[in-house]
């Protein structure tokens, strides 16, 4: 890459998406659909170089075009992949080594007996269960 087109690739990394979709409007002779900065960057920034050093060859641009023949592309998910995400429990997985909720916990230490309770959002310290 020469270094006209890199210092011109670093202008455009500071500009705003405003000014980025009017470069883009300028190259591709046409209107970005996207105002998210790193993606109009990428875009152009990619755009400039094509033009600079040259896009892909025509068998480059064949030997994509016979793979994506091939491929099933799909644009959305299918239904039954949303109905089983939405099935799934919120929040945090509780690590599987932990003991389940309600379990109670008893250790001697010295001549006392130490229970704790495990609950959802901790654990619950029984101080009326210690001997003395």
């Amino acid at each position: 890459m020469n270094e006209e087109l890199r210092k011109e690739i670093e202008q455009l990394r500071r500009q705003k998406p405003k000014a980025l979709k009017l470069r883009y409007l300028e190259l591709f002779g046409e209107e970005s659909k996207s105002s998210n900065q790193a993606h109009l960057f990428r875009r152009i920034a990619w755009r400039l170089q094509a033009l600079s050093e040259g896009d892909l060859s025509q068998r480059a641009r064949d030997r994509a075009a016979a793979l994506a023949v091939d491929v099933d592309l799909r644009l959305r998910a299918p239904r039954k992949f949303w109905r089983e995400l939405a099935a799934e429990p919120r929040g945090p997985v509780r690590d599987p080594r932990l003991p389940s909720v309600g379990t109670v916990l008893q250790r001697q230490y010295r001549d006392k007996t130490i229970t704790v309770k495990i609950l959802v959002d901790g654990f619950e310290y029984d101080a009326r269960r210690m001997n003395r």
